[in-house]
C-alpha cells in the first residue's frame, strides 16, 4: 500500500514507523506518577526532592537533548541518530524493571531523558522530511493525535501494572521497542520534492531561512503553559470544591487528553473550514473552558471545561507544528521543529516556579488562582489572536 506524500508517495511500513516515534514521545515520566507512594515506603531514608526527581529529571534531561538531535540532523543521518536514541530508550525500558535501588533509577531516568530527546524531533521532523502542503498539514495533525492518545492509554497501563508490582509500571516504557524495530525500515535519505524549474541564482547567502522561529517557540510555550494547569492543579482544585470521588480527578484529566487527540485527525476539515478564525476560536475555546472552571459548578460544567481547553490546544498543537516547517529550508526543518517542541518541556519543567512565584506576589495559595490566572491570560491572548488573525505566526493558510 503506497501512501501519497504531496510530491510522491511511501510505503505505509515507513508511515507506521514514523507514527511509532509519535507513540513513544508522551512516554517519558509516566511510569513515575502511580508509583511514587509506593516509592515513598519503598525508600523511606529518600528525600521528597530525590523522589520527585524520578519524575522530573527527564524532561530536564530532554530539552538540552531534542535541540542537540535536532541540530545534528542538519549533518548527520537522522535514521542513525533516531535509532541510536530509540536504542537508549529502550534499553532503559529493559535495565528499569530490574532496579533496586534510588541511585540507580535515577541514572536510569537521566538516560531515558538523553533517549527522549533524541527521539522526539523526528516524530514531526520525519513528516516534514516527506510530506507537503496539505498531507503535511494532516499528517502532523495525525501525529500530535497519537501522542496525546498514547499519553492517556499508556498512563492507565502503566497504573494497572503498578497495581500489580511496582516495578511493572516501567513496562510502558517497552513500547520503544516497537519504534526501534520500525526505524530500520525507514530510509535514510528522505524524500525531496522534485524542482520544476531551476532556483534562481542568489549571490547574497539568505540567512533569514534559518532563523529560529521564536514566534512560534513562544506561541507554543505559551499555550502549553496555559493548559497546565489542567494536569498540575485540578486534583487540588476538584477537593475544594468537595467532591465525593477523589479519584474522579483522573477521569477529568483523560477526558482533557481524549479532547486533545481529536482536532488532529480533522486538521484540514478544521483549517478548511474556519481559515484565519481557526486560532481564533481555538483561543476563545481554551479562554471559556477556564470560565467554566472558575464558575465552580458540577461534573457537567467541569467535564465542558476540560473539553473545550483540550479541543483548543489540540487544534493549535499540529497548527504551530506546521507553520514551523515551513518557516526555514527543508534541511533545517527538523532543527526547527525541535527548537519548537522543546518548549513544551520548559513550559513543564517552568510551570511550577512561576506559578509559585506570581501566588507569593499576590499573596495567595488558593486552589482557584490557577485558573483565574489562565482564564485572564487565555481571554486576552483570545483577543490578540483576533486582532493579529491576519499576521503570519497567528494566520492560517488554507492549501489547495
Amino acid at each position: 500500500m503506497k501512501i501519497q506524500t504531496g510530491h510522491g508517495t511511501m510505503t505505509l511500513t515507513a508511515l507506521l514507523a514514523i507514527y511509532s516515534i509519535s507513540m513513544v514521545t508522551s512516554l517519558p515520566g509516566l511510569a513515575i506518577s502511580p508509583i511514587l507512594g509506593d516509592l515513598q515506603n519503598i525508600f523511606k531514608d529518600a528525600s521528597d526532592l530525590e523522589l520527585q526527581m524520578l519524575e522530573s529529571l527527564p524532561s530536564f534531561i530532554i530539552v538540552p537533548f531534542i535541540l542537540l538531535a535536532g541540530r545534528l540532523s542538519v549533518k548527520i543521518n537522522k535514521k542513525r541518530i533516531l535509532i541510536i536514541g530509540l536504542s537508549i530508550f529502550f534499553g532503559c525500558s529493559v535495565i528499569y524493571p530490574f532496579s533496586n535501588s534510588l541511585w540507580l533509577l535515577l541514572v536510569v531516568s537521566a538516560l531515558l531523558g538523553v533517549g527522549a530527546g533524541m527521539i522526539i524531533p523526528f516524530s514531526t521532523g520525519l513528516i516534514a522530511d516527506n510530506f507537503s502542503k496539505q498531507y503535511r498539514t494532516r499528517q502532523l495533525g495525525i501525529a500530535s493525535s497519537i501522542t496525546n492518545i498514547t499519553l492517556v492509554l499508556a498512563t492507565f497501563l502503566a497504573g494497572v501494572l503498578a497495581d500489580l508490582n511496582w516495578h511493572y509500571a516501567f513496562l510502558v516504557y517497552c513500547l520503544s521497542g516497537i519504534s526501534l524495530l520500525f526505524a530500520f525500515k525507514l530510509k535514510s535519505t528522505p524524500v525531496v520534492a522534485p524542482q520544476t524549474s531551476p532556483a534562481p541564482v542568489n549571490t547574497m547567502p539568505d540567512r533569514t531561512k534559518h532563523n529560529w522561529p521564536v514566534s512560534l517557540m513562544f506561541l507554543y510555550y505559551f499555550i502549553t503553559f496555559l493548559v497546565l494547569t489542567v494536569p498540575f492543579n485540578l486534583s487540588i482544585y476538584m477537593e475544594t470544591l468537595k467532591f465525593k470521588d477523589p479519584d474522579i480527578s483522573g477521569t477529568f484529566i483523560s477526558v482533557f487528553f481524549l479532547a486533545m487527540t481529536v482536532p488532529g485527525f480533522f486538521i484540514n476539515n478544521i483549517i478548511n473550514r474556519f481559515k484565519n478564525y481557526t486560532n481564533v476560536i481555538s483561543t476563545a475555546a481554551i479562554a471559556i473552558g477556564f470560565v467554566l472552571f472558575l464558575m465552580k459548578g458540577g461534573a457537567v460544567l467541569l467535564t465542558l471545561g476540560v473539553i473545550l481547553v483540550g479541543l483548543g490546544y489540540g487544534c493549535m498543537q499540529p497548527i504551530i507544528y506546521d507553520k514551523t516547517s515551513t518557516s526555514t529550508t527543508e534541511s533545517h526543518a527538523t532543527f526547527a521543529l525541535a527548537l519548537v517542541m522543546a518548549m513544551n518541556y520548559v513550559a513543564i519543567i517552568t510551570y511550577p516556579f512561576i506559578l509559585e512565584g506570581l501566588q507569593g506576589i499576590f499573596s495567595t495559595d488558593a486552589s482557584y488562582f490557577p485558573f483565574l490566572l489562565s482564564t485572564i491570560l487565555a481571554a486576552a491572548f483570545a483577543v490578540f489572536t483576533y486582532l493579529k488573525r491576519e499576521t503570519k505566526t497567528l494566520g492560517i493558510e488554507v492549501q489547495s
